[in-house]
């Protein structure tokens, strides 16, 4: 699974970050052997409130009616309240399982079941009783499959394009690492917007995301524009790792060369004491620095602040990208 929207809070309503899931089953049995790492007070300016409002739990209804699965819970977003009381829910397609270990993320880990051949159908109709302008359909890693998820993306978009025709779609897939034609299945079914989040600096990549290769992600997304030059591009890396602001903007860079439109940067929160430890928790103001380099580096839309995620504001955002989009344009011609 991919996205800095997989961390928890301490207040997380969801209870995701819990070790073990309903069942009784490790969340995360490579970790179990582990030493605890020591859990940092949160700031006050991470903190959030626990949804309680109607329009939540008329989210949550839809969710559980349509048997879907969210990153929203999974990963313990603390945006949920805020999130899904405006019915924005983040679609986590192709099961609750991961088949990599990465030290930051709460999803849980192991051996997936097959694809279910009927969610698509469901998470069309979940977007269309949202009544959604603009959905996130994300994944978990599925490295058992021989196109490692790719062709059940492309359904999932094709079945919200049937049931949903005015929703402006985004994915959020895994690096499809060693799986030949699986970006192109994808591209080919035209999503709106295509992410794919490096998450962090490449020299934190083996203590961090020891399944994934840096590089690799990057060249992911220089091939999405090789593929199709006018889809929306969008990545994301989390702050609070251990990284340097210097390897931050290498990173930008990187991104831009890589023709990449939209940044998202947020802080990373450790879901339990068998995952990474917070290295530090970064000041908002040290955000908005980020921010403002990240636009005078070229790209075309930048969300910078300690709760952003992939997903957050998604929909709002999206207008501001496209806008952006025809206001280059214009000032070309």
């Amino acid at each position: 699974m991919t996205t800095a929207e997989r961390q928890a809070t301490e207040n997380d309503p969801s209870r995701a970050a819990k070790t073990k899931d309903l069942s009784g089953k490790v969340r995360h049995p490579e970790k179990a052997h582990k030493p605890d790492n020591p859990v940092a007070r949160k700031p006050d300016w991470i903190r959030v409130k626990a949804p309680t409002s109607r329009e939540y739990q008329d989210t949550k209804k839809v969710v559980r009616n349509n048997k879907l699965h969210t990153v929203c819970e999974e990963a313990g977003c603390p945006n949920i309240g805020e999130c899904w009381a405006k019915g924005h829910a983040t679609m986590m397609i192709m099961g609750e399982t991961c088949t990599r270990a990465c030290s930051f993320c709460n999803v849980s880990t192991g051996k997936p079941e097959a694809l279910d051949p009927f969610e698509p159908a469901r998470v069309g109709d979940a977007v269309a009783q949202l009544g959604l302008q603009h959905v996130v359909i994300t994944s978990v890693d599925r490295d058992d499959l021989d196109d490692g998820g790719a062709e059940h993306f492309a359904r999932v978009i094709r079945a919200i394009r049937h049931q949903a025709p005015g929703t402006t779609i985004e994915v959020l897939t895994p690096d499809f690492l060693r799986k030949d034609n699986a970006l192109e299945t994808v591209v080919a079914a035209k999503p709106d917007v295509f992410n794919h989040n490096l998450e962090t600096v490449p020299r934190l990549y083996i203590p961090v995301r020891p399944g994934a290769r840096y590089y690799a992600s990057l060249r992911l997304l220089d091939r999405v524009k090789e593929l199709d030059p006018t889809m929306f591009t969008k990545s994301g890396i989390m702050a609070g790792l251990g990284e340097t602001k210097e390897e931050i903007l290498q990173v930008m860079d990187d991104l831009r060369s890589a023709r990449v439109d939209f940044l998202t940067i947020g802080q990373y929160l450790q879901p339990t004491r068998k995952h990474h430890p917070v290295d530090r928790f970064v000041p908002p103001d040290e955000f908005k620095t980020y921010e403002k380099r990240a636009f005078n580096k070229g790209f075309l839309m930048v969300s910078a602040s300690p709760l952003t995620r992939s997903s957050y504001h998604a929909g709002e955002d999206f207008e501001r990208l496209r806008a952006a989009r025809e206001a280059q344009q214009a000032a070309a011609q």
